[in-house]
């Protein structure tokens, strides 16, 4: 990779920290050459610290330490994005980034929706959304709606409308996210087991 490392007067360029499966950016640390190669040797990430006047591996002292998944330099290449899987935190406060916000896995829409879910959950008894409705009705008629759903997905699938099959698609999957919310979990617990099963 060709990096240009001259740019700045102290050999340094920035070097983004993103973890590779959540896409939260965790910090921002600078490198210099030498530990750009350290970086690549030992596979765990290695700053040049301004402050320390040396080089730095992330986790010397906390064990907390960041693991290599993935190098790419920008178009000027005088900028990394470093993809790891961080051990532990990776802030020094002891928050999982520097800007003090929680390093979870986010689905876009999906995780928008969940929320809505989880408070129309919550407020089930106040509530006058269809959503709320189903909590109200318990646990019996969400999983029944589920199953009707499927069935519709099943139907549509057999049929040549993709307009159709993806709106029973999208009602299953909205109501399996009902589902989940009502025995108290969300779509991360399943892709959790699905990780597990990879290995």
């Amino acid at each position: 990779m060709n990096i240009d490392f001259s740019k700045s007067a102290h050999g340094l360029i920035p070097a983004i920290i993103q973890d590779s499966e959540t896409k939260t950016v965790l910090m921002l640390g600078y490198m210099n050459e030498e530990a750009y190669q350290k970086t690549l040797e030992t596979k765990k990430v290695t700053f040049y610290s301004r402050s320390k006047s040396r080089l730095w591996t992330k986790g010397e002292e906390s064990g907390n330490f960041l693991n290599l998944v993935d190098i790419k330099n920008d178009c000027d290449k005088d900028t990394l994005l470093i993809k790891v899987n961080p051990v532990g935190p990776t802030c020094h406060t002891g928050s999982d980034n520097c800007w003090q916000e929680s390093n979870n896995q986010e689905y876009g829409f999906i995780s928008k929706l969940e929320k809505t879910i989880k408070e129309r959950k919550e407020n089930a008894t106040s509530d006058k959304s269809y959503v709320a409705s189903l909590f109200e009705k318990g646990i019996n008629k969400i999983a029944q709606k589920v199953g009707e759903e499927a069935i519709e997905v099943v139907i549509e699938a057999k049929d040549n409308n993709d307009d159709l099959f993806l709106s029973e698609s999208a009602d299953l999957l909205f109501h399996y996210l009902i589902l989940l919310q009502a025995k108290g979990f969300q779509l991360d617990d399943v892709v959790s087991v699905l990780k597990e099963r990879q290995k």
